[in-house]
């Protein structure tokens, strides 16, 4: 028992020795220093090559807004749609459906397939393949000639959207220091933001072509993003911290050299220490990298924090920002204005999006992202309220406007702040695996929420309409209890530094109060 008892203590104190920042004090002291000017200056090519595999979440975007347009297109009825008893063409309830959950249905398969090739071949190989999967199944949608080919289509594409939304992200945070995680990862909205906008405009403009190029020419513009990914991929460097898990320290320091400046160059040699010491911490903390082992001791946490924010990202009420073209129908407005009025809640969330970058400079991500759902909560209810009269256009314009509102503030807040919370939260071995659950589970929950939308607005269904938002509004509370006691402040942190903090098991709202640099100092 003495033996047992003696062997249990120096376990103990190695754990605490581990869970303490030490030989990295100087690399963490240096990255808390670092200002986001002085970043931007010594890593421009990781600003540069984050934004190149941001194209990829453009083409999500772009994919997930454009089929639902195509509806309304004469010609796109006629090829896929059915003749109705007075001679015109529609495309019925169960095709729309299935059309409408073809990507997220990919999506789920996809993210769930995506952590294997992460990480044994590396983000840039699986980007390289993915793009070539997704030229190949342009070619299906563009050549479809039934409506279930171009379901499979949809399927076969949103395989490689589901990759995307992993990659992405995941890449972006390895590549760059803390002071410029936050706006690099938040770009993953933005580009999200963009892929819709373009989706949005290419729709508007297609309104008055009648003939097949209605559809097939957004169709055909699908093939543009893959392409200048391909181009560009080459010369890529890969993730460093990929690469040191690998054993491959030569590469990872040829990958550092590549992704700064050699005019403000930092110290490599530290940064590449610091990303060292990190892996060889989550390895004596973590022996396995599975799917399993994301929902093992304090990486439960961390996967419940992901996908909660991630699952916030549907069941929050972003399903009624897509039906914005409806309201505005609904308001009185011609289906021409509608689309136009689409265009600029686009915008609105462009707008949004980018002044989320200096706010992330001043304020904390848990702050951020919790006054976020107060407001789009409070936001929420006044739709709801203002959809109770009937026949009241006066009513129906404000909650129009307000969507429009409430867009500009959700992309401002809890949108962007998502995807810098689902990069910063996991650990660096299991990060691919548990962006990819979160994935997958907000992926599922927005094929639900396809089904029920159209039924519960529908006026020969529920015939909700805004009232709708009475739903979002009471799980949008519950999400934000959720946030107040679950959601942790990762700003300013290391990756290493929150390894600690999580294996501390701290308290998710006092993570803001810990100075892990004072600590033996």
């Amino acid at each position: 028992m003495k033996a047992e008892d003696a062997s249990s203590g120096i376990k103990d104190v190695k754990r605490q020795d581990l869970l303490r920042i030490d030989a990295t004090r100087e690399v963490t002291a240096a990255e808390h220093e670092l200002s986001f000017r002085d970043a931007a200056r010594q890593y421009p090519q990781a600003i540069f090559w984050a934004a190149i595999f941001c194209i990829s979440i453009i083409m999500s975007g772009y994919d997930a807004q454009i089929i639902t347009s195509f509806y309304a297109l004469p010609s796109f009825q006629q090829k896929y749609g059915s003749q109705l008893s007075d001679g015109s063409f529609e495309v019925s309830a169960p095709w729309q459906t299935g059309l409408g959950m073809g990507s997220p249905i990919g999506q789920v398969l996809g993210a769930i397939a995506s952590s294997w090739p992460l990480e044994r071949f590396g983000r840039r190989a699986t980007m390289f393949a993915c793009c070539i999967w997704s030229v190949a199944f342009v070619f299906v949608q563009f050549f479809a000639t039934s409506t279930g080919m171009l379901c499979a289509g949809e399927i076969l594409a949103g395989l490689a959207y589901g990759f995307y939304v992993v990659i992405a992200p995941t890449y972006a945070s390895e590549i760059c220091p803390v002071a410029l995680r936050g706006i690099l990862t938040a770009s993953m909205n933005l580009s999200f933001v963009i892929g819709q906008f373009i989706a949005q405009g290419v729709a508007d403009g297609m309104v008055n072509v009648l003939d097949s190029w209605a559809y097939k020419a957004p169709f055909a513009i699908q093939w543009l993003w893959p392409a200048i990914i391909l181009v560009a991929l080459p010369f890529a460097p890969e993730s460093p911290y990929w690469l040191v898990r690998q054993g491959r320290i030569d590469e990872a320091r040829d990958a550092l050299m590549k992704l700064t400046s050699s005019k403000h160059r930092p110290d490599i040699d530290q940064i590449l220490f610091g990303i060292e010491q990190t892996d060889q911490l989550e390895r004596e903390l973590e022996s396995q990298s599975s799917y399993r082992d994301c929902f093992k001791g304090v990486n439960l946490f961390r996967t419940e924090i992901t996908v909660m924010v991630y699952l916030i990202q549907v069941i929050g009420g972003v399903p009624l920002i897509a039906y914005a073209v409806y309201f505005f129908e609904q308001a009185g407005m011609q289906t021409s204005d509608s689309f136009s009025m689409g265009v600029g809640n686009c915008a609105l969330g462009f707008v949004g999006t980018v002044i989320s970058w200096p706010l992330m400079s001043y304020f904390g991500r848990r702050t951020i992202y919790n006054t976020g759902m107060i407001v789009l909560t409070i936001f929420l209810f006044i739709i709801g309220f203002l959809a109770l009269p009937t026949d009241n256009n006066a009513a129906i314009w404000a909650l129009a406007t307000l969507l429009d509102v409430y867009t500009f503030f959700w992309q401002m807040t809890v949108g962007p702040i998502c995807w810098v919370l689902i990069s910063e939260v996991s650990s660096t071995r299991l990060k691919a695996k548990t962006i990819a659950i979160a994935t997958a589970v907000q992926s599922a929950a927005n094929i639900v929420y396809t089904v029920a939308m159209p039924y519960m607005l529908n006026t020969d269904e529920a015939n909700w309409g805004g009232k709708t938002a009475f739903l979002f509004a009471g799980t949008n509370a519950v999400c934000y209890i959720w946030c107040f006691f679950r959601l942790p402040e990762t700003r300013a942190r290391s990756y290493e530094e929150l390894d600690i903090l999580f294996e501390r098991k701290i308290p998710a709202r006092q993570f803001k109060d810990h100075n892990l640099l004072e600590e033996g100092a």
